[in-house]
Parts: C-alpha cells; structure tokens; sequence
C-alpha cells in the first residue's frame, strides 16, 4: 500500500491508540473490580466467542485462504473507540463500554497474536499456503506491542499527569481519530480497487453475517445471563464495533499481502450501518432516561 502502509497506517493507528489511553483511568480498573461480571461477560464476548464465530463461519464459508485469515484478523481487534460515542447515543453503559475498549486493547497485545498466528498455520500453512515470512507469536507479539501498548500507555500517562489537558483534547482527538480511521480504509480499498469488486462479492457477506451475528449474540447472550439493558447495549456495541486500523496494521505488519486487510476494510464500511441500526432499534419509543 506504499505511502499508506509506511507513514499513514502507523501514524493513524499510534494516535487512535493514544486517544484510548486518553480516556483510561485508575476508576476504569476500580470498576471492573466493584463489577467484575459484567466485565468477564463482554471481554469473553469479545475476545473467545467474537473469533470462535468468526471461525465457524470463514469454515463453512469455504473462503479463500487469505481471506479467512483477514476475517479472523478483525474478529481479533479489540473494540473500537467509536463504540463508546455510539453507546452514549444508545443509552447504554458508557462506563462499561470505555472499560472493555481500553482494557481489551490492552490484552489485545496477546490475544490477537495468538488468534491470528492460529488461523494463518490453519488456513494459509495448513493448506499448503506459502507462509509469510517468520510468523511466530514472538514476533507478532513484540510488532504489537509497539504499535499498540506503548501508545495506549503513552495516553494513560498523559491523562494521569496532566488530567486537565487529555479532558480537553479527547473530544478533539476522537474526531481526529475518525478522520485518520477513514483515510486507512480508503487508502486500504484504493490500494486493490481493481480487485475490489470480486473481494467484496468473497467477503462482503461474510463480514456481514460476522457483524450482525455477534451483535445479536452479545445483545441476547448477555440478556440469557441476566444483564441489565444499558450493559447488554455496550457489550453488543462493543462486539460489533471493531478497530479496523488496528486490524489493516496488524494485516500490513504480519503480512506481505494487501488481501490480509481487505475484510477489515469491507467490515469497517459496514460496521457503522449495522450499528447505527441497532443504535435507532434500541431507542425506538424510549423515554431519553431509560
């Protein structure tokens, strides 16, 4: 992807990153100690059952190789930072839904190398795929870690050393934050517009049924474990919002191949649709207090 892979990609995803370090705070892990059940319920959604979905349908999908794996790719990302704003709007738990982003992005710096080196030995080496360079967990753990952790933390220290400074510029920085979120996925779609066509038609229905599926688990999952509404809204949000940056960064650092991050790409076109939706669904004839 040229330009885009090495300076927009890293410099978008660093600064998304750092804006969800911006809103984590020592009250984020004071909470899911006082509410640890809620917690475990959405970080088991989002990262066990998410991948396991993901996996179940890219198998019986019959999907080519490499784009089984960038569908297991974005089933791995954590939340996206979206997901919090869009919460708000749909009278859910702002609280929770910050926590598991945060939190997950932390643990996203093992979760996701494991999951995605699983499914490239699966779908890519297991069928007798060229593996792509030196994929091992190690690697891909230490690549994510600098392009994940260290941001975020690099945000926590600001909002813990100058408070006053991250509750000013956070609003501003999730703008900027959507605005670089939309030049990776175009930059990500422009780089294989000639093939785009034929990507969609393997994968557009795929990511589909990922999104709208894991929703409707989550939503109705959480409400068979006895969740209240507002947590039920912010777990199934935060399934089915995902960080597509992140995801297209982990497919170009891993990879050599652009095709890695193409369901990421068509998955974050989507997204925003089908939340918006349920967004619109779940507020239908509610009074602004419930």
């Amino acid at each position: 992807m040229g330009i885009i892979t090495d300076i927009v990609l890293p410099v978008s995803l660093a600064f998304i990153m750092i804006s969800i370090g911006l809103t984590l705070t020592l009250g984020d892990f004071r909470r899911v100690a006082a509410q640890p059940r809620d917690f475990l319920i959405g970080a088991v959604s989002q990262i066990i059952v998410l991948p396991l979905v993901a996996f179940a349908l890219v198998t019986a999908w019959r999907v080519e190789p490499v784009l089984a794996v960038g569908v297991m790719i974005i089933a791995a990302a954590p939340g996206g930072v979206t997901s919090n704003l869009l919460t708000l709007f749909a009278r859910g738990d702002v609280a929770l839904s910050v926590s598991l982003t945060a939190i997950t992005s932390l643990l996203s710096v093992v979760t996701v190398p494991l999951i995605v080196v699983t499914a490239h030995q699966h779908f890519v080496a297991g069928s007798g795929g060229e593996v792509a360079g030196d994929l091992t967990v190690t690697g891909a753990v230490l690549k994510i870690f600098v392009i994940v952790t260290v941001p975020v933390l690099a945000g926590l220290a600001v909002r813990h050393t100058m408070p006053g400074f991250a509750l000013r510029f956070e609003p501003l920085a999730r703008r900027i934050s959507a605005v670089l979120f939309v030049l990776v996925m175009v930059g990500a779609i422009y780089a294989e517009r000639a093939n785009i066509g034929s990507y969609f038609a393997q994968a557009g229905a795929i990511t589909l049924t990922l999104n709208i599926a894991m929703m409707a688990i989550a939503f109705y999952g959480a409400a068979w474990l006895g969740m209240r509404r507002p947590q039920r809204i912010a777990i199934a949000l935060e399934c089915g919002l995902q960080n597509g940056t992140l995801a297209i960064a982990v497919a170009a650092s891993l990879f050599h191949e652009t095709l890695y991050a193409i369901p990421a790409a068509i998955y974050s076109l989507m997204m925003f649709g089908t939340a918006l939706a349920f967004v619109f669904l779940v507020t239908r004839g509610r009074p602004a207090a419930v």
